[in-house]
């Protein structure tokens, strides 16, 4: 009986040990399938990052790639316009080479003219009759200064020569008055001079006592007395006292011959 109870023992032992390993078997399996699984899962996250950071480097080297080519183009119209203002600076430069050996030849022959055009007003000067002569007489010593100085150039020299000219010839046609002093019959007056273009040349004492008239031939200074009244007349309508009058003034006419 003994012996049969064991016997019946072990059988059971045998019949689970056969019904339990086919059970532990299937898990096994289901555990490496799902390791498996997640091992691709993983695999395939990683392999999509890396397609995502290469879409990525891409568009960027596109995006760089296009803006290159745009700065390209840019380069070649800048370029382009570089070559156009080299072109024309070459012209300019031709014309100026040109430009500056006429100048020279223009400031060679200039130059001798300018001086003796300065050396006739200093004579015209000093044979007209001598009103605002210590004005004339600098202005003309200052263009023989101007001609000596090399910081001036030969057009600013020229202008100054002309301007002096132009003052000149202004002088032939305008009533001026201005009051300077003049030694009379060995008395320093103050007096009130009058100048009627160049065709009559007179003075008044302040008191309007003593009036003169100069005589261009004998380049002297003549009794006036008179004109007084007609020389004071004249005085006021040159400062503007009273309306212009018609006047009848001493006039230095031309030598007859």
């Amino acid at each position: 009986m003994k012996h049969f109870h064991r016997l019946t023992t072990n059988i059971v032992i045998i019949s689970f040990m056969l019904i339990a390993i086919p059970m532990i078997l299937p898990a096994q399996t289901l555990s490496q399938v799902l390791n498996g699984q997640t091992e691709r899962t993983l695999l395939a996250q990683d392999s999509q990052q890396r397609v995502e950071v290469v879409v990525e480097q891409t568009r960027k080297m596109e995006d760089k790639y296009r803006a290159t080519l745009k700065e390209i183009d840019g380069l070649q119209i800048y370029n382009k316009l570089l070559e156009l203002q080299i072109e024309n600076q070459a012209r300019v430069k031709v014309d100026l080479e040109k430009s500056i050996v006429v100048a020279s030849q223009i400031n060679r022959q200039i130059v001798p003219t300018m001086t003796k055009m300065i050396e006739s007003l200093d004579q015209f000067v000093s044979l007209d009759i001598p009103f605002l002569l210590d004005e004339r007489t600098k202005r003309v010593e200052s263009l023989q200064e101007i001609m000596a100085r090399e910081d001036v150039t030969v057009a600013e020299k020229f202008r100054k020569v002309s301007e002096a000219y132009q003052i000149e010839n202004d002088y032939g046609k305008t009533i001026e008055t201005y009051k300077d002093t003049l030694d009379v019959d060995g008395k320093t007056l103050q007096l009130d001079f009058l100048k009627v273009g160049r065709i009559s040349f007179m003075y008044q004492s302040i008191d309007g006592k003593t009036s003169g008239v100069w005589n261009q031939r004998t380049k002297q200074w003549e009794d006036a007395d008179s004109h007084r009244n007609e020389i004071k007349m004249g005085l006021k309508i040159a400062k503007k006292q009273v309306a212009p009058d018609l006047v009848i003034l001493p006039v230095d006419t031309a030598e007859t011959t």
